[in-house]
């Protein structure tokens, strides 16, 4: 899931060198915490929070096949 996280968030962004995924195993849960530059936040995030969304929905799908609960949250 870190992956696909990164290559979502590096896809959006005009610095692509400052992404950064961590990821954190508790259980069957699972947080992935992205970082990405000041100046790139608001593309992370969309407008109204649409972009970040659906990069939750796309790691929700990808996750349920692996009986897994998978959460992203963007860091400043």
């Amino acid at each position: 899931m870190k992956e696909l996280v990164e290559v979502i968030a590096k896809a959006l962004v005009d610095n692509p060198d400052e992404v950064v995924v961590n990821e954190k195993n508790e259980g069957r849960n699972i947080v992935i915490e992205l970082h990405v530059a000041p100046s790139d936040m608001g593309k992370v995030i969309g407008r109204q929070g649409r972009i970040a969304k659906a990069i939750r929905s796309v790691v929700k799908a990808a996750s349920s096949r692996e009986n897994l609960r998978v959460d992203v949250e963007i860091v400043d």
